[in-house]
C-alpha cells in the first residue's frame, strides 16, 4: 500500500505536468485567452488532486501492487477520468460560456490525452518508486 506522501507526490507530479502540456493546447483548440484557460486549468487540476488521492487510494486497496497489468493500467486510468470528467463538465460549460454538450466533447478529448498520459505517468512513477525501495530510499 502506497503511503499519503507517495500519492501526495504522485498527485503533484501528475497533475503539474498536466498543465504544463494542455493548458496552452486547450487554449489555441479553443481561441479562449492563456489566463482563462489557465484558471480553469488550475481549479480543474485542484479537483483532480482531490479525486486523484480519493481514487488512487481507492484502486490500492482494490489492486494492492505496484506491478500492475495493462488492463489494470486501463481501469486506474479510465476510471479517474471518468470520474472527474462526471464531476467537472458543468463547471468548464459554465467557465467557457459553452454548452454542456460542447463541452463533453473538449473534456472526452481531453480525458482521452489524459487516459494516455496516466498510463504512461503511472507506470513510470511505479518503476521509479519500486527501484527507490528496492534501494531502501523510501521508508
Amino acid at each position: 500500500m502506497r503511503s499519503w506522501k507517495e500519492r501526495v507526490t504522485h498527485t503533484v507530479l501528475f497533475e503539474a505536468g498536466g498543465l504544463v502540456m494542455v493548458t496552452p493546447l486547450a487554449s489555441w483548440l479553443t481561441g479562449h485567452g492563456l489566463g482563462e484557460i489557465g484558471m480553469l486549468a488550475v481549479g480543474l487540476a485542484s479537483a483532480a488532486m482531490l479525486w486523484n488521492l480519493i481514487w488512487n487510494r481507492l484502486f490500492d486497496v482494490w489492486v494492492p501492487t505496484r506491478r500492475r497489468s495493462l488492463v489494470q493500467r486501463m481501469a486506474q486510468a479510465f476510471g479517474f477520468e471518468l470520474g472527474l470528467l462526471i464531476m467537472t463538465l458543468p463547471a468548464v460549460a459554465w467557465w467557457l460560456g459553452i454548452g454542456l454538450i460542447e463541452a463533453f466533447w473538449l473534456d472526452l478529448g481531453f480525458m482521452l490525452f489524459f487516459l494516455a498520459y496516466a498510463m504512461v505517468f503511472n507506470t513510470m512513477f511505479d518503476h521509479v518508486m519500486r527501484r527507490r525501495l528496492a534501494r531502501g530510499e523510501c521508508g
